[in-house]
């Protein structure tokens, strides 16, 4: 049976939107009451006084409900909500409709043109960020190279992703595992509609967002391959990776029909899809690759700290454009995704900070700022997920171990894991996703099908697992394809010579300190 209380909040949001779109308030007061009776309202009351809207509603069987809410500052000229939702209400008047029918509705009604932007925004940082994440923590004869290897990324994803990235991750469905060609270059998309995977916001936004995914994705794989790569095959390698690795997770995952989604394995913002694709591929790569010459006889040290910290505080800002952006929507799940963010990736800068202290007795700047990005890795694909009491256990336990594994790759295995591309986003993806199916909640996001292990049901928890090891399998068997066919084309590294001189000079040509007294020759 139906109650005021599942209509409440959606006619608060009708009223809202047509009182900013400019429509007279008797004309709003009209419409709502209208609509209620429609969806089988036994009292419908709407009042606008001064600046909240005030909605009682009663059903048949249960008291009158009264909910206030204030309104935004009205503005505009465009009465089309007015007449659709007028429409919408003589459709129903006779057959009414459930709560959740007229919510999808609505948004069809309300699908947002302008204000989705800010996510796209946010994405966008954070997608430009790791060039000075990076490029800060690499030595200064190689900090060119590094920007430019992200630099470079993000132009042929953007490339890649509108020709057919999209299609093959999102279009159509077969076996599970791809998409097709349906929508080359977009063709066949309307600016103005919504598409099949939000009904809220235009299809381009969606498309849009989903870019900024495929642009920071394989720019992360790079922290492992720096100093030695040579600049001609990374190129090539990201461009069979996006193909072999990265659309066919994206649909696994994210599209429709994909196998990964259809078995019940939830990853909210790209635990699964960036971080462990990434983080898996970068550490075949670097092993394939060999170590820098004199890694075991040369201390590495960071060039520039405040490149790192400026990278770090940038991909904070625009991490909250992936995780909060993945509700795809501003509301209560967007909110909540943006404070577990905040939380997990607060909690692991506290705990690196106190590793920190216990190795070394001070506190780093390098250290908070590599906290802070692996809180937010950690908190990816349970963001809009887990309940907001377990973001500070997921943030605070991914610092110890991702330091744990980095100390075991670099000192005990050898493996020159250069920027710590696997030992943060690898691991920390991997705890993440281990995490979500500990602590997920069916009641916070319906997509979860089941509860965590913590609350007694051990589905989710297993469906995460099978997530992992497959993304683990396909990084893995993809990037060794990958490689086989740019050894076709390339060789994968540089000259002794060059590594010696730095790949600045030897594959860019240019120095970022450029001086006249021959210091940085």
């Amino acid at each position: 049976m139906q109650t005021s209380k599942d209509f409440l909040h959606i006619f608060l949001d009708m009223g809202d939107a047509l009182l900013n779109s400019g429509a007279e308030i008797f004309r709003v007061e009209d419409t709502l009451n209208r609509m209620g009776y429609a969806c089988g309202a036994a009292q419908m009351n709407v009042f606008v006084i001064t600046s909240s809207i005030v909605i009682t509603m009663e059903f048949p069987g249960e008291g009158a409900r009264t909910q206030t809410r204030r309104i935004r500052e009205c503005g505009g000229n465009d009465f089309t909500k007015l007449e659709q939702l007028n429409d919408l209400s003589r459709r129903f008047c006779n057959h009414p409709v459930p709560a959740a029918e007229l919510r999808k509705e609505f948004d069809k009604i309300n699908i947002n043109k302008t204000k989705p932007l800010w996510k796209l925004l946010g994405s966008l940082l954070a997608a430009c960020s790791f060039a000075f994440f990076y490029g800060g923590m690499v030595r200064r004869k190689n900090v060119v190279n590094t920007m430019m290897a992200c630099t470079f990324i993000m132009g042929l994803s953007v490339v890649m992703w509108i020709l057919f990235g999209y299609s093959l991750s999102f279009g159509g469905n077969h076996g599970g595992i791809i998409g097709d060609l349906r929508w080359f270059a977009l063709n066949g998309i309307s600016m103005n509609e919504a598409g099949p995977y939000a009904d809220n916001i235009p299809h381009f936004v969606y498309i849009a967002f989903q870019m900024m995914f495929a642009m920071i994705t394989p720019a992360l794989i790079t922290g492992s391959l720096v100093g030695r790569v040579k600049f001609k095959a990374l190129f090539f390698f990201i461009m069979f990776w996006s193909i072999l690795v990265y659309y066919p997770m994206a649909h696994m995952v994210w599209g429709q029909g994909g196998f990964l989604a259809e078995i019940g394995s939830v990853d909210f913002a790209g635990g699964n899809v960036v971080h462990i694709s990434s983080g898996v591929s970068a550490l075949i790569f670097a092993i394939i690759l060999g170590r820098r010459k004199g890694y075991e006889n040369t201390a590495y040290r960071i060039h520039n700290i405040p490149f790192v910290a400026l990278g770090a505080f940038i991909l904070w800002f625009g991490w909250f454009g992936f995780n909060a952006g993945s509700a795809l929507g501003a509301n209560g799940l967007a909110a909540h995704a943006f404070l577990t963010s905040a939380i997990a990736s607060a909690s692991a800068m506290m705990s690196w900070m106190l590793i920190d202290v216990i190795k070394d007795g001070k506190p780093t700047l390098v250290g908070a700022s590599t906290g802070l990005v692996v809180g937010l890795v950690a908190i990816t694909p349970g963001a809009g997920f887990v309940p907001i009491w377990s973001a500070f256990i997921i943030g605070a336990l991914v610092s110890p171990i991702c330091c744990g594994m980095i100390t075991l790759l670099k000192k005990k295995l050898k493996i020159d894991d250069a920027l710590d591309a696997f030992g943060c986003h690898g691991i920390g993806g991997v705890w993440g996703g281990i995490a979500t199916g500990l602590f997920g909640k069916s009641s916070i996001n319906s997509v979860a099908r089941w509860d965590g292990l913590f609350f007694g049901d051990y589905h989710l928890f297993v469906a995460q697992l099978i997530g992992i090891v497959v993304t683990i399998v396909v990084a893995v068997v993809g990037t060794f394809i990958c490689l086989g066919l740019v050894r076709l084309i390339t060789p994968l590294r540089v000259s002794d010579k060059e590594e010696k001189i730095g790949l600045d000079i030897a594959e860019q040509g240019e120095s970022a300190y450029p001086t006249f007294n021959g210091l940085d020759s």
